[in-house]
């Protein structure tokens, strides 16, 4: 085994224990350090002979495949928590990647969907059927609570505690967070569970999840984004939506109704404000729209 192998090796025990990573975020920084070892073993480069000039060699490299701005920053986070980690357990003094700098990117707003739109997708769902009760449940959830598609299949009944007026989320690397739930949320899914879950047979192993589909085993991502597609289409509307879309959605209204952005970010599950601080700046797009638009001074004939 090379010394990258091994090194490597004990990185990806690093983050899945130590760090508690989703199995995700733990790949997608593997191979962001597998990326470097070709180019280092290419060279005779050991990890502990890397230093600073080879890693800016290495991104210009990438940048000559065509890579854009957005993959080079995150490949080189990926490589900089590798080092970080060498540094830690004091296989390296000094850590070469520290002045490695990001590149410039400019910062994408995500897509959101107006409170009118939210409105014609769950107005467009079928109720005459018992899987329109569930899917009314599942975009109330998604959009009421900011919920990750993830951590939506993965709800458990044990979870919701609308006595008290919160459901309980695991996210990202297990963590927990509670969220409140609007009576709309405690209603619709209240109405899923008497009318359909409550009469299905459920497969073994599958008896906690709140959302499942009609053979009784626990809804997919892949479903959700069928169910949401198929919603979206009927309801009209011309926008790139997915499961995630709601979830902006949650954060944008919740901004633009004045909102704590702490708040918004303890709802939403993020570890840095910083994740959650796009939204301020979708939120001052939205501001400039509404100046442009409406103030008498921007009026043209």
């Amino acid at each position: 085994m090379s010394s990258w192998n091994r090194y490597i090796k004990d990185f990806v025990s690093y983050l899945k224990i130590e760090r508690g990573l989703a199995q995700n975020s733990v790949s997608a920084y593997t191979n962001d350090v597998i990326k470097l070892q070709n180019y280092a073993e290419a060279q005779d480069l050991a990890p502990m002979d890397v230093q600073l000039h080879h890693l800016q060699q290495f991104i210009l490299d990438l940048f000559d495949l065509g890579l854009s701005a957005r993959s080079q920053a995150r490949i080189i986070s990926g490589i900089k928590q590798f080092f970080s980690y060498l540094t830690l357990e004091e296989d390296l003094k000094v850590d070469p990647s520290e002045l490695l700098e990001l590149p410039k990117i400019g910062r994408k707003l995500p897509e959101f969907l107006s409170i009118e739109e939210i409105d014609r997708i769950i107005n467009s769902i079928d109720l005459s059927s018992n899987e329109g009760h569930r899917n009314k449940a599942i975009i109330e959830t998604l959009y009421s609570c900011g919920l990750r598609v993830s951590e939506l299949v993965n709800l458990r009944l044990e979870e919701l505690f609308f006595n008290e007026g919160f459901i309980r989320v695991i996210g990202k690397g297990n963590k927990q967070r509670l969220v409140p739930v609007s009576p709309s949320v405690e209603k619709e899914i209240g109405i899923y569970i008497e009318n359909f879950r409550r009469h299905m047979n459920i497969k073994p192993g599958h008896e906690s999840f709140v959302f499942l589909n009609r053979r009784g085993a626990q809804l997919t991502r892949v479903m959700i984004f069928t169910i949401v597609k198929q919603l979206v289409e009927k309801a009209g509307i011309h926008k790139t939506v997915s499961p995630h879309t709601f979830r902006h959605s949650f954060a944008t209204h919740l901004l633009e109704g004045g909102a704590n952005l702490r708040a918004i970010q303890e709802m939403l599950g993020h570890e840095s404000i910083t994740t959650t601080e796009v939204y301020t700046h979708l939120d001052q797009s939205y501001i400039k729209e509404a100046i442009i638009s409406f103030h008498p001074r921007n009026n043209r004939d």
